[in-house]
């Protein structure tokens, strides 16, 4: 039966289908390699460490102290969100994350629509994680051997106060695309290796982060605490709107979250483990959020925060007045954010391995290395377009669009919940249920996110749209012939 346009925009990919799909190891499918620890550890990787080493110097000037609502508010953000994930894992276990779960229920447009968010998100949190991971490596060359990376290969070609752009021709980001480059190596040996040593390295951070919590209590003042809310209101941050605005900025750090939920297919037991894992994460990472954000926001007046490089190992330095406390810090930063650059490319690869299996984009995304069980040329173009945009570009905006693009998909994810469970009806197999029935959580979310994304800048807003421009045109040009629902199961 031929299907209108209208009806092929609206068909699902029945969540059996994935499950099958997913199931699937022969003609070089993904193994299932994961247990509940790496996996647990993956969303740990993707989110503690982005948020505190590096946007409080874009969040403390907005919000002020009062920053610590803006962690708070995304926390619960994420949460919400991180309650319907559960559910959804649990049903729609694959790869993919919110794209299979959005295909699954609201239909073959609304899902591309999803991806496109997903690949703005993944993208450009995996180069703005390095680009900052270049100024905790300089930092460290400082203290460790008195030397600095030269600044012409450490600036960006491209850089945006948020209305004008400016071209250094003669600037190159290095150190970032070295970054890029170590984690492309370690994805194309395999997922098993890269997960182990993803949780080697989460240990090692959070072990940083304590050494750092308790080194600034120990400079802690709660004069600077006073005012609690911004109220230099020049930019509009004054009060609850620099919060808001502050948490629309921070939110981008909760992608681990979503990671977990791409890595459905080479999970053991994703039914289960999935489920748990994005709730264990969600824990870890509020607590280390929190306890970080108020150590620093104690150690540190707000308004030395802005443009302030390497933020966390210049308190630890001011606070103690030796070296050496900075020293630790920048080399711990320089070695775990490895796993958050590491991470999110992970999740941008599986993202699109699930696109190129649906049809939706071309075939060189979904093969995969019959040895290592990594799609390599998939991670090959993916490290290069990252790796690129971390040498040539400034991150100032690129800290907003991961956060448009996230809240964009965790609101579709809500959406799916309700839909999901008329579909599969009362007797489908599932394991987690979102508390409250299926409208109550996923409608706080949902409220919870366009929350956020009001006091997101507006370039931000002009960029997405032209972003989902470009989508919806793949889509019709190119994605809605080829989708496999074209033929016959």
């Amino acid at each position: 039966m031929n299907l209108t346009l209208g009806q092929k925009l609206i068909r699902t990919k029945p969540a059996e289908r994935a499950h099958e799909d997913s199931q699937a190891t022969h003609g070089g499918g993904l193994n299932r390699t994961l247990g509940l620890f790496p996996l647990t550890m993956i969303g740990v990787g993707a989110t503690v460490g982005t948020g505190i080493f590096f946007t409080m110097v874009e969040a403390v000037p907005k919000a002020g102290p009062a920053v610590i609502l803006s962690f708070l508010i995304a926390a619960i953000t994420a949460g919400l969100t991180a309650l319907c994930y559960a559910e959804l894992a649990g049903r729609v276990p694959a790869s993919g994350s919110s794209y299979s779960f959005a295909y699954a229920t609201v239909g073959e447009f609304a899902a591309f629509i999803v991806a496109a968010c997903l690949l703005l998100e993944y993208g450009l949190a995996g180069s703005a994680v390095a680009i900052g991971w270049s100024d905790y490596l300089n930092n460290f060359l400082q203290n460790a051997f008195g030397w600095e990376i030269p600044a012409q290969l450490r600036s960006p070609m491209f850089v945006s106060d948020h209305s004008n752009l400016t071209v250094h021709s003669g600037n190159f980001n290095l150190p970032p695309v070295l970054l890029v480059i170590m984690c492309c190596i370690l994805l194309i040996r395999g997922t098993k290796e890269s997960a182990t040593t993803n949780a080697v390295m989460v240990v090692i951070k959070l072990a940083i982060l304590a050494f750092f919590s308790v080194i600034a209590f120990s400079g802690f003042d709660a004069n600077n605490f006073h005012p609690f809310f911004n109220t230099d209101n020049s930019k509009g941050f004054a009060g609850m709107a620099g919060v808001t605005a502050a948490a629309g900025t921070v939110f981008f750090s909760f992608i681990g979250l979503d990671t977990i939920a791409t890595a459905g297919e080479e999970v053991n037991n994703p039914r289960r483990n999935v489920p748990i894992g994005i709730l264990a994460a969600l824990v870890i990472v509020t607590l280390f959020y929190l306890l970080v954000a108020v150590a620093a926001m104690g150690a540190q007046p707000a308004h030395l925060f802005e443009g302030q490089q390497a933020g966390l190992s210049v308190i630890l330095q001011n606070v103690t007045g030796k070296a050496w406390p900075a020293l630790v810090l920048s080399a711990g930063a320089v070695v775990s954010v490895f796993s958050v650059t590491l991470v999110t490319i992970y999740g941008q690869t599986r993202i699109l391995y699930a696109i190129s299996r649906d049809g939706l984009i071309p075939k060189t995304f979904q093969k995969v290395n019959p040895r290592t069980g990594a799609p390599v040329s998939n991670t090959l173009i993916v490290c290069l377009v990252v790796g690129l945009v971390a040498g040539l570009v400034d991150s100032t905006f690129l800290w907003d669009m991961v956060s448009m693009g996230t809240l964009t998909a965790f609101i579709v994810v809500s959406i799916a919940v309700p839909v999901i469970r008329a579909k599969q009806g009362p007797d489908a197999e599932h394991g987690f249920r979102v508390p409250f029935g299926p409208y109550v959580v996923p409608g706080l979310s949902i409220a919870a996110c366009l929350y956020i994304m009001k006091d997101l800048p507006m370039p931000t807003f002009r960029v997405f749209f032209i972003w989902m421009a470009a989508a919806v045109a793949t889509y019709f040009l190119y994605s809605v012939r080829h989708s496999r629902l074209n033929k016959k199961p």
